[in-house]
């Protein structure tokens, strides 16, 4: 057996250790799943009160002397009727054997005084599972079958490994992951909030976090315009037609927000930019000498998601999404995506990410679209992934309807991959618009439709980029590139021009005029992850210097202050980090 799968196996059998030390604590408790997850497992539990963190030591302990007894799992295939007297005392287990298709074997597993409605596999003696090896993490609320309108229940998540050292080294990994986490480093360093009296999944940018979202900004315009993309701006309703034409009545709708009443026509907020671009697109007859468009926006969008599933910037009901769509011919396709999968890589690697790895979507059993444009697009993208030297994985049949898709996938300092860009074709929404283009023999036809999210969403973007970073962002990031700091009262002065120098310089800079210590500022200006602290007294007053310290714990002395501006201002632009 492989170590993965020897892992899976021995997570899930402590899923059911720590569902029998539960059940010792509560005999009357009602059981739902316990599945093995990602580094870990849980167990969603209908309980007569509310766990502790303090219950997780007691469950733990209960945990290990259940192991330490070292019981057999054995599996037996039952009917239903004796399943169903077996759980006569839980109901969700009863809805789950409901579930299970006529003609499939039912199986349960019993471990020391704990049986479970079960597949499988498991150890086959607790002595396989090390006691030292797992700890209880989390308590967290959960609906069973992720439905609002069930129970709420109570799931305990816990990780388990194969010995104590790789049980200390994911420890530590959380730990990092903590001191990342963007929602703590949000708070830490003014950069964004949400309000849950004013709407849940909605983001109010502070001042900090909006001075990286519109350098971020700057730069992404900038870059389409480099390469050949003409931005557009549309609006943030569209009436119902709208909607139905697309599909997204038809398809999306539980997604969507209910319609606003305006003239007696019914609104939606909308969840996506594509409708409005094959608007544009069709405000005009479109010749083949007018492709290929390119065509770029940095649109608003709306989707209703659960407000169990929202998570600070990761998942949001209103976001910025850095949409595009590419209108070509047939010949054009195979050079466009090339192309598009060329930039999307530039700008991760500007940005820092230098692991992508690509996913290729193939057609699916069900889908729109003739088999022939399929097989072009397809081989298009597959192409492009080539000649580009990615490392890829085929999805047979794991594209959308209406098109095949390449998804880039980044991972982070901390080695988690985030699924970002994507690159899909759209069959559907052509044809539902009628949209054509006169090509070279005068004949109407389709144009091909490309649909591309580079960074995906700024929010969910700015989210990675401040774990991936841990808030100590690139200087050419950075909401605050250096703090001036005087070593006392009388060189306010001195401190406040350098400040408007650099400012002057288009850099973003500001003079710490408190009342407060030196070094508390010096600790405060690190605290808070600014890239460069710049010290000055008599000394660097006389020769137009600033003494440099970096929030690393660097530093140069008595540079002089035209040096530090071409010094900080050829760092941003080489994007470096410091």
């Amino acid at each position: 057996m492989e170590q993965k799968e020897r892992l899976e196996v021995a997570r899930h059998s402590t899923s059911h250790i720590m569902a029998e030390a539960v059940l010792r604590m509560f005999p009357d408790a009602k059981i739902a799943i316990g599945p093995a997850i990602e580094n870990g497992f849980y167990y969603d539990f209908d309980l007569p009160r509310n766990l502790t963190n303090e219950d997780l030591g007691v469950i733990e302990e209960n945990m290990r002397s259940i192991m330490r007894e070292g019981v057999s799992f054995t599996r037996e295939t039952v009917s239903r009727e004796e399943a169903r007297g077996r759980f006569a005392s839980q109901p969700y287990k009863l809805e789950l054997l409901d579930a299970i298709p006529q003609g499939e074997e039912v199986s349960i597993y019993t471990s020391g005084h704990f049986t479970d409605l079960c597949r499988g596999p498991h150890v086959e003696s607790a002595k396989e599972l090390n006691p030292e090896a797992f700890k209880l993490l989390s308590i967290a609320g959960a609906y069973w079958r992720g439905d609002e309108k069930n129970r709420m229940l109570q799931r305990v998540y816990g990780t388990a490994w194969l010995s104590r050292q790789d049980l200390r080294d994911y420890l530590t990994r959380l730990e990092e992951i903590e001191k990342r986490d963007h929602r703590r480093l949000g708070r830490e360093l003014d950069l964004f909030s949400t309000h849950e009296e004013a709407g849940p999944g909605l983001i109010y940018w502070h001042p900090k976090g909006g001075r990286v979202r519109q350098t971020i900004e700057d730069y992404w315009r900038e870059q389409h315009r480099k390469n050949g993309y003409e931005l557009l701006y549309t609006p943030h309703i569209g009436r119902s037609w709208l909607w139905q034409t697309s599909g997204h009545l038809g398809h999306y709708r539980e997604n969507m927000y209910a319609p606003m009443e305006i003239d007696d026509q019914d609104y939606y907020l909308k969840p996506m930019n594509c409708p409005f671009h094959i608007l544009i697109y069709q405000a005009a007859i479109r010749s083949y000498r007018d492709l290929p468009l390119r065509w770029a926006e940095l649109g608003t969008v709306y989707r209703y998601e659960r407000s169990g599933v929202l998570h600070g910037l990761l998942r949001v009901r209103g976001f910025t999404q850095d949409d595009a769509h590419i209108f070509c011919s047939p010949d054009q396709i195979e050079s466009e995506i090339l192309e598009v999968l060329r930039f999307s890589l530039r700008i991760w690697k500007d940005f820092g990410f230098q692991d992508i790895r690509a996913y290729l979507a193939t057609k699916p059993k069900s889908s729109v679209g003739e088999e022939a444009d399929w097989n072009i697009a397809t081989e298009s993208l597959k192409k492009a992934i080539q000649t580009e030297g990615l490392s890829f994985e085929i999805d047979e049949g794991g594209g959308a309807f209406y098109g095949p898709k390449i998804d880039l996938k980044i991972k982070d300092a901390l080695g988690r991959e985030w699924q970002m860009t994507t690159i899909q074709f759209d069959f559907n929404e052509p044809a539902r618009f009628d949209m054509s283009f006169v090509d070279s023999d005068g004949k109407q036809k389709r144009p091909f439709m490309v649909h591309r999210a580079l960074l995906g969403s700024l929010e969910r973007f700015f989210g990675v980029l401040i774990e991936h970073y841990g808030g100590a962002f690139p200087v050419w990031l950075a909401p605050v590139q250096a703090v001036v700091i005087p070593v006392a009262p009388p060189f306010n002065d001195y401190a406040s021009s350098v400040s408007r120098l650099l400012c002057s310089a288009g850099l973003r800079a500001q003079a710490d005029l408190s009342d407060t210590r030196m070094n508390a500022k010096i600790r405060g200006s690190q605290a808070q992850k600014v890239p460069y602290m710049l010290v000055v007294g008599a000394s660097e007053q006389q020769s137009a210097t600033v003494s440099i310290r970096t929030r690393e714990g660097g530093q140069m002395n008595n540079m002089p202050t035209d040096e530090f501006v071409k010094f900080i201002t050829a760092k941003v632009a080489a994007k470096e980090t410091l």
